[in-house]
């Protein structure tokens, strides 16, 4: 919206000039978004937030600045002449009082319809209106001044010459101002006259009661709409509009009685006429706003900051809230608090005064100041202040932020580091060096999501946003592949993500979690170089990453076997387990899982358990000093069933405890060929070294035909 600051000065004297101006009032929390001049006049372009309607006008923005620079607010009291006397006060109806808690309406005679003065169409270009008549264009001037919608009916269009606030019946139809015919609903709320609508409330006129150049008798409307009502019927129909605009975010209540006697000035003024009757004030219900206890302690609480009484009380009292300070006797609330830090219970703020500063040996002045406090009683424009602590931001935001001084919140205890805090920086540092980017998915899935990615019973929601959202998740693969299939819908291809979170399960009578951490990864894993042709991220290299992780912490007796769940690919996939816990298992996702979330490439995904890898410490830095003598290796080529794992192959070898055997690992493997169906050759290499002498050949001859006996004992044959 737009502000001439020109027109905000013949509300209140202001000295500063039109930039600062607009800074402070920034810094106050009413936002200029620019400053620009336009057909010679200088405008504010403002962004005032949905929660202030009050601020969406001159007169709003004026009492902002009056806060501002503590100087008075002129008011506006329309000058009207006396009425003509009516035979009786024109007939308002409100039948539905919760869309309607007040209508007041005057009626003007006699006018003259005809172009509006120079002046008036000169502030209502502030706003790119151009203006359509002098009796429509100062609903629209009083709208850009005051903020409050307002209306004027040809009277004489008006059917029975009275006026019904009612809900729309089934079947009505009205043509509204731009023209379109518009089918009503029974929830719609309507202004009628004795046959038909003849305005949808809050949104806009209808076209039959228009003013038109014939028009001789008007009718003003203003009046106060539940905003609910109104954005319901906006939004079905699919009309925004000024009125609409305001009405929907709550309007003032009490503005109903000036908005109408300021646009029957105006009209007064440029049309002609004369006033019949006076305005005819009906009261549908009250907007009930119970006032707000604020006390100075709480401001200094929440704000670090002394804020001295007077400078409260002037705040407030710009801003419309009158502010009572509570003197003689204390609210209920204060009196328990203070019995309980003394013991006694007090019966004036006096008496409160000298026993606390007496037993706590601050002076009076002080203690004055910590219970200080006011019942704030609500100014019917400001419906957004509920609270306590919506008074203290606004004492903050007046008083200015840029004063407070810059220091952190005191703080009496220490920062306690959580137990396994310094386990999960070392895993997140290394994913991060691995090249994997963190993500963080919902913890509501669906139920099918949690049934297939987990054994363990779900805990369902009471009350689920939808239903793909109403079980807690018992896996982090589904929030995983989501996130994987994202980026891939959007032509990432190459994708390599981790998530840390809780997973939750029903055992037991109740809910229970566990911490687990999830990789995915697809794409390519090397991109192509002079040194390397491009490759495709597979098992091995998701393996590694899993190793890479593990390898931080004292795992002992640990080893890979293939009793992965359904969801990974049974032939690529493995599980890590140690002392009987698994630790994790990793691999491709299963193709028929793939085909179902319609993911096309190649994805690899890990689960590891973190409450079974936190229990064991982080591996720490241990200096060996490098042997100074040579090291002799042996390769052994031996044909394996398959069933026979490597995992089996290392534990037989372990068994032997050969004390200068260093590494034993495979180098190579085979399959088809000469090799029998049903098993594969393997070369395993040994590597001997000792710290303290140079080893023989006969030594290593000993240990390697105890190692040929060992593979022998689990099925395997020497290969000549």
């Amino acid at each position: 919206m737009r502000i001439s600051p020109n027109w905000l000065r013949e509300f209140v004297d202001l000295k500063t000039d039109d930039r600062k101006l607009a800074n402070d009032l920034t810094l106050a929390g009413v936002a200029v978004e620019s400053v620009k001049e336009i057909d010679g006049r200088l405008l504010f372009e403002m962004e005032i937030g949905a929660n202030r309607p009050d601020a969406m006008c001159h007169y709003g923005v004026a009492r902002e600045c009056c806060a501002i620079y503590d100087i008075e607010l002129k008011p506006i009291k329309a000058k009207l002449p006396h009425a003509k006397p009516a035979a009786k006060p024109f007939p308002i109806e409100i039948q539905d009082a919760e869309g309607c808690k007040r209508y007041t309406a005057q009626v003007v005679r006699n006018v003259k319809i005809g172009p509006s003065p120079k002046w008036m169409l000169e502030r209502l270009k502030i706003d790119d209106h151009g203006g359509v008549s002098n009796a429509v264009d100062a609903s629209n001037y009083t709208l850009m001044e005051l903020g409050h919608p307002t209306h004027a009916f040809d009277s004489d269009k008006v059917a029975g010459g009275k006026i019904i606030v009612r809900r729309a019946r089934a079947g009505e139809t009205l043509k509204t101002l731009d023209g379109v015919e518009r089918k009503l609903d029974p929830e719609d709320l309507v202004i009628a006259d004795a046959a038909k609508p003849v305005a949808l409330a809050g949104v806009m006129g209808g076209l039959d009661s228009a003013i038109s150049e014939s028009t001789k008798n008007i009718l003003i409307e203003s009046a106060w709409f539940d905003p609910a009502t109104v954005r319901k019927t906006a939004r079905r129909l699919g009309m925004h509009t000024d009125a609409s605009h305001i009405f929907e975010r709550g309007a003032d209540w009490g503005a109903t009685l000036p908005a109408c006697n300021r646009v029957a000035e105006l009209i007064l003024q440029t049309a002609g006429g004369e006033l019949e009757g006076e305005p005819v004030d009906v009261i549908g219900g009250h907007l009930v706003r119970h006032g707000i206890w604020l006390r100075l302690s709480e401001i200094l609480r929440h704000l670090g900051q002394e804020i001295p009484d007077k400078t409260v009380e002037t705040i407030l009292r710009r801003l419309g809230f009158v502010a009572k300070a509570v003197k003689a006797e204390m609210p209920e609330e204060m009196k328990n608090a203070i019995k309980a830090a003394t013991g006694e219970s007090p019966e004036n703020r006096t008496a409160v005064i000298q026993d606390v500063a007496k037993k706590t040996g601050l002076g009076t002045a002080r203690v004055t100041q910590l219970i200080a406090s006011w019942m704030v009683d609500l100014p019917t424009w400001r419906l957004d202040i509920e609270r306590e602590i919506d008074l203290i931001e606004e004492i903050a935001r007046i008083y200015g932020y840029n004063k407070f001084s810059n220091t952190l919140p005191s703080f009496s205890g220490g920062v306690i580091e959580l137990p396994d805090a310094g386990k999960e920086h070392r895993l997140r540092s290394e994913l991060l060096a691995l090249g994997y980017n963190e993500a963080i998915s919902p913890t509501f899935i669906s139920p099918a999501d949690a049934k297939a990615f987990s054994a363990a019973t779900s805990v369902m929601l009471a009350n689920p946003l939808s239903e793909g959202q109403s079980a807690m998740r018992t896996s982090l693969l589904p929030g995983m592949l989501d996130m994987l299939a994202w980026n891939l819908n959007r032509g990432t291809n190459d994708v390599r993500l981790f998530e840390a979170g809780h997973v939750f399960e029903f055992a037991d009578r109740k809910s229970e979690e566990k911490k687990m951490l999830s990789l995915g990864a697809t794409g390519k894993a090397q991109e192509q170089s002079v040194h390397a042709q491009v490759r495709s991220h597979s098992f091995f290299d998701l393996k590694g990453d899993v190793s890479t992780l593990l390898a931080q912490f004292e795992i002992p007796n640990s080893c890979l076997d293939t009793q992965t769940s359904g969801h990974f690919h049974p032939g690529r996939s493995a599980r890590i387990v140690s002392s009987g816990k698994v630790l994790a298992q990793f691999g491709q996702l299963h193709p028929d899982v793939a085909a179902a979330r319609k993911l096309k490439q190649e994805i690899y995904v890990a689960e590891l358990y973190l409450d079974c890898l936190f229990a064991l410490p982080l591996r720490s830095p241990r200096y060996r000093p490098i042997s100074k003598f040579p090291a002799v290796s042996r390769d052994f080529s031996f044909l394996f069933p398959e069933n026979v794992t490597f995992g089996q192959i290392q534990e037989a070898v372990a068994k032997l405890n050969l004390s200068d055997l260093q590494d034993f690992s495979p180098a190579e493997i085979f399959r088809g060929g000469l090799v029998p169906a049903g098993k594969y050759s393997i070369l395993l290499r040994a590597d001997f070294q000792s710290s303290t002498d140079t080893l023989r050949d006969d030594e290593v001859a000993q240990w390697s035909a105890q190692i040929i006996k060992g593979l022998e004992a689990i099925g395997g044959n020497l290969r000549s």
